[in-house]
């Protein structure tokens, strides 16, 4: 075993043309080493000497922007662990990690703390090896406003608590808390993001430790491997200041990052981590609900924010989404966004395609030319009328039964048998050409806007089409709950033909092929915030659209050169938008706000 750690790169090293090489931990080391005999042994597990406890600073707490780290093993007393905890501060999440006996501690306060469901692994980072890192991603310190901006819309993603921009700006230059971002070079887009704490410098470690929080990858990047490079290269710069091992928590849940993390050479230790209980951010922790749990990621976003504003919540049926919410004498049924305030008037000209398009065309609004398919003859004539068109079911959703930019007459027939499948009903549209651009409408507002891109996928010159497609389908999934993924069919198998590839093809490094025609997120679409940025006169659009169609909440499909110009053409609408794709936007808040507004917030929308 190597007695001095190898050197790593510094921040900000800029990615060679192919890999940039730092170490990658070993495979798990053996636990019977001892980091020193008076400390916290990964084989024993001895409580720190007293001559150690009296070289730690004492009453250590790190501040990290989300939430406070205490220290627990550099308090004297379990009581002043308690009433450090009782300080946490409103809208943040503290812990207390490495208690010597955290059974007495929640025995002195049961109803106030609990124990966190998450274990601990451990890292040593006496030997480290080569790993490849993504091609063109660049990790670096967080320096500026634009690196915070990113940081906070990641945790939000995510759902976990943000740090303020202000706050990582002042920690640039901390020596203890490290905020690391990695940067996709060509594109200078953040796409994840990491939190270290150099324990030396937190409180003078005898132990010489470290360790890592808030891990964060972008559920909307196509590059693999950043949450790895994150973990290696933070491994690496700790490494380099002499730490011996990083510490990390995880919810025993999330199956996915303990593998990635035991495949980096993590092991589990046992050190415990305690929270409290008077804190709506660790409710779910705590609190066992299995119906609840099975919601998807569209209700929960929504029992979530009215747990939050103490609104109460009955289950109806997890599986399909159904809800309701209560507080006082009123009682409201959802399913995920569509509520009773919802009529069936607003649903039934959602549902139908071609009843939207023409009351929105009535209202002046530019919706694309379509009729329904009939003969053969009659759809023949249309298409050469129109040139390119699209063929869809006229009662659908999700994507499903969609062929996009036919001009083929056997191209047609073939579209129109898939669309009958789904409707007996079929449209024939259109195709206008444009980004694909969702509005979503609440109580008259314009609350998020959206660009949806397909599915696709970036060649790294080793993996065939069809393992990307699997791999990213993967990363799609985990980071919607399971809603999303790219399904292998035809309807793929014609897009990457059209792209010049087969399933079985190799491209090469960094080259970006989309493998759907269409945007739609549960065929493995990408959704891409541009509120900020929205045209006035497309949210004028937007707000008459659903007016017209007399519904209080509403997601808009149009089609657009961009979302900052006037230029547009509406093509759907939906009743039961997808609130949850649209964080960090407040879409759960202004929902809650319509259902319960004595409930609503100073910050509402005007």
């Amino acid at each position: 075993m190597s007695s001095k750690p190898p050197q790593p790169p510094q921040f900000d090293a800029v990615n060679k043309k192919d890999v940039r090489q730092v170490r990658q931990p070993l495979q798990e080391q053996s636990p019977s080493v001892n980091i020193h005999r008076d400390a916290i042994s990964l084989r024993n597990w001895e409580v720190p000497s007293e001559q150690f406890q009296e070289q730690m600073r004492k009453k250590a707490v790190i501040d990290c922007g989300w939430g406070r780290v205490i220290f627990a093993h550099t308090f004297d007393k379990l009581e002043q662990v308690a009433k450090a905890l009782q300080k946490e501060r409103s809208g943040s999440r503290d812990l207390a990690l490495y208690l010597r006996d955290p059974h007495v501690l929640l025995a002195s306060a049961p109803q106030e703390l609990f124990l966190d469901p998450s274990h601990t692994f451990r890292l040593n980072l006496n030997d480290l090896q080569p790993l490849k890192l993504p091609t063109d991603i660049v990790i670096r310190r967080a320096r500026w406003k634009k690196d915070a901006k990113a940081m906070k819309r990641l945790f939000l993603a995510r759902h976990m608590v943000p740090v303020e921009e202000d706050y990582v700006l002042e920690k640039a230059e901390s020596n203890t808390v490290f905020y690391l971002v990695a940067e996709h070079k060509p594109t200078k887009q953040i796409v994840g993001t990491v939190t270290g704490i150099d324990h030396s410098s937190a409180f003078n470690d005898p132990e010489q430790g470290s360790s890592l929080w808030t891990l964060a990858v972008d559920p909307q990047s196509p590059w693999p491997g950043v949450g790895q490079a994150l973990i290696s290269y933070l491994a690496t710069f700790f490494a380099e200041r002499s730490a011996k091992f990083m510490d990390l928590s995880v919810l025993a849940e999330n199956d996915g990052a303990i593998r990635l993390y035991e495949k980096l050479g993590f092991h589990r230790v046992p050190v415990f981590c305690v929270k409290r209980r008077q804190n709506p951010i660790n409710e779910h922790l705590y609190t066992q609900d299995e119906a609840e749990e099975r919601l998807n990621p569209y209700a929960r976003i929504i029992t979530n924010e009215a747990r939050r504003r103490g609104i109460g919540v009955e289950i109806l049926d997890a599986d399909n989404g159904y809800f309701a919410l209560m507080r006082g004498g009123r009682r409201i049924i959802c399913r995920e966004s569509l509520s009773e305030m919802t009529t069936a008037v607003a649903m039934s000209r959602c549902a139908d395609k071609t009843l939207t398009a023409g009351i929105w065309e009535k209202e002046g609004l530019r919706v694309p030319r379509q009729q329904l398919a009939g003969t053969q003859q009659a759809n023949y004539k249309w298409l050469r009328q129109l040139g390119r068109v699209v063929v869809k079911p006229v009662d659908g959703e999700q994507g499903k039964g969609i062929t996009v930019d036919i001009s083929d007459r056997a191209d047609l027939d073939k579209a129109i048998e898939l669309a009958s499948q789904f409707d007996e009903r079929v449209l024939i549209e259109e195709y206008v050409t444009g980004e694909d651009l969702r509005i979503i409408v609440i109580n008259g507002q314009v609350v998020a806007a959206a660009l949806r891109k397909p599915a696709t996928i970036i060649g790294d010159g080793i993996l065939t089409c069809k393992t990307l497609i699997e791999k990213q389908s993967r990363r799609r999934a985990a980071a919607t709950g399971g809603e999303s993924s790219i399904p292998i069919d035809e309807a793929t198998i014609d897009c990457l033909r059209a792209e010049g590839y087969s399933l079985e093809d190799i491209p090469d490094p960094g080259e970006p092929i989309q493998v759907r025609r269409t945007a739609n997120l549960h065929t493995g679409g990408t959704i891409h915030d541009c509120t900020a940025s929205l045209h006035p006169k497309l949210k004028a659009v937007a707000i008459r659209a659903a007016e017209a169609l007399s519904i209080p909440v509403v997601g808009l499909d149009l089609l657009v050169e961009d979302p900052s110009r006037y230029a547009y053409a509406l093509i759907e609408a939906n009743e039961r938008p997808g609130l949850a794709n649209h964080e960090p936007q407040p879409t759960a808040e202004r929902f809650v706000d319509l259902l319960f507004p004595q409930t609503a917030s100073d910050n509402s929308p005007e």
